[in-house]
């Protein structure tokens, strides 16, 4: 088991949770509904990578090495950046605020670190089969 991963991911779906709580009850009262959909995206995202470092963490003590530590970090930051951008988008849109929607170039990143983890994954499970 990798603790670290296990930390993670028990942050991220509680953090998750959250989110999806307040985006199913609150936000549709305060964004239009597109907006409420990219929200709900960054949150269904979220959980899925969240159960992928799960997966991460327990596959560790099978398959241990760079490259599975490389997936879980990848996921990480793919949620911070993925979601995270579509979080902030969703906000500046609640608040009115216009002046930064550059935020939105960080979702196709974030999207690559998130396949970047499932490469590596894969890499690593190759590499020890």
């Amino acid at each position: 088991m990798h603790k670290g991963f296990l930390v993670w991911a028990s942050a991220l779906g509680g953090l998750a949770v959250a989110l999806g709580a307040f985006g199913a009850h609150k936000l549709k009262e305060l964004v239009p509904p597109e907006t409420v959909s990219t929200f709900q995206t960054g949150v269904t995202y979220q959980f899925y990578h969240v159960f992928a470092l799960l997966a991460i963490a327990m596959l560790y003590a099978q398959f241990p090495g760079s490259l599975l530590q490389w997936a879980g970090r990848c996921f990480i930051i793919g949620v911070i950046l993925f979601s995270g951008s579509l979080y902030a988008l969703t906000l500046l849109k609640m608040t009115g605020n216009v002046g930064l929607k550059g935020v939105g170039i960080v979702t196709p990143i974030g999207g690559l670190f998130f396949i970047a983890g499932w490469v590596c994954l894969l890499l690593s499970v190759l590499k020890k089969g």
